[in-house]
């Protein structure tokens, strides 16, 4: 293992900002997995730390296959995490709307020229990354619809579902989009949690990624085969949303079977502590997503419900 300064980022009045990647084996740019790239993906972060011990021990067991490398940033944003704010602290931008980058753009900018430049040309890219809406998903991956996309690559993972999502103009500075086009078959990693650590997930997405590693000639390493991945378009999921703020009560979760009309959560007037509204399932299907903060505004999108095929 080899740890390097992939960016710095100079500061006036505090130390200045590194962001390390570990580079595993040698040889041809083979896979590169990136973690948290703001400041409460903790899973993120967790999921890259397991995975440089992991890889550390199976370099040393000679179980890198040929003159590959496979580097890994567990933290692209960690100066934001530090003080517990999601997005760069200054300006509140995203750097995972940065990409490609712009070497003399503004901050969130130049740290997203620096790492791309790092990290655009291996074959295969990895990340970790959460969604705009807090909350539980069916580990999957999710990998957008330029042209370039390979969902048959997706099923290598092993994970139970393969979601592809047809870019809107925002979607053209994430980094699965810029890494598709600049060549890397891109795959973006999502588990059951964001700003805290879930253990089950965690050990699904390293499993994930050795196994892919493995099936790509890159890893010697034996696991269970895991799933059969369901292809999926974003656009077909069905979006649950509530119609009256309050206090959230989910009564299922991610992977659970419902039943159109089967009550998915309650909502609670905050004050005078009475139920006024139930969340019904609009379709029989597989629940994908569901919010998991305590209170939610009207109109959030709480729930995302996979549709039988019949349907």
């Amino acid at each position: 293992m080899k740890k390097d300064c992939i960016y710095t980022l100079k500061n006036r009045y505090r130390d200045d900002m590194n962001i390390y990647g570990y580079r595993f084996g040698k040889g041809e740019k083979a896979a590169c997995i990136v973690g948290a790239m703001r400041g409460n993906e903790v899973q993120q972060l967790y999921i890259c730390s397991q995975l440089v011990r992991e890889l550390r021990t199976l370099e040393a067991k000679g179980a890198i296959v040929g003159q590959n490398e496979i580097l890994v940033i567990p933290s692209v944003n960690h100066s934001s995490m530090n003080i517990g704010k999601r997005f760069w602290a200054t300006d509140n931008t995203d750097i995972n709307r940065m990409f490609p980058g712009y070497d003399a753009g503004e901050t969130t900018q130049r740290i997203a020229a620096g790492v791309f430049d790092a990290i655009k040309d291996y074959s295969y890219g990895i990340q970790f990354p959460s969604f705009y809406i807090q909350g539980d998903f069916v580990p999957h991956i999710r990998m957008m619809e330029t042209g370039f996309q390979s969902p048959s690559l997706a099923n290598l993972f092993g994970l139970p579902y393969v979601v592809i999502r047809r870019p809107t103009p925002i979607d053209t500075t994430t980094l699965n989009y810029n890494w598709q086009i600049w060549n890397s078959n891109a795959f973006s990693i999502y588990t059951s949690e964001t700003n805290r650590v879930d253990e089950r997930s965690a050990r699904m997405a390293v499993a994930a990624v050795l196994r892919f590693l493995t099936r790509m000639g890159i890893l010697r390493y034996t696991s269970h085969s895991g799933y059969l991945a369901s292809v999926i378009y974003e656009a077909d999921l069905a979006n649950v949303k509530n119609d009256l703020p309050g206090i959230y009560h989910r009564h299922v979760a991610p992977g659970d079977e419902v039943h159109r009309g089967e009550p998915l959560a309650s909502v609670t007037d905050p004050l005078e502590g009475e139920v006024i509204s139930q969340v019904l399932a609009p379709t029989d299907g597989i629940v994908f997503f569901a919010h998991n903060e305590p209170l939610v505004m009207e109109g959030t999108m709480i729930f995302q419900i996979i549709r039988r095929l019949h349907e």
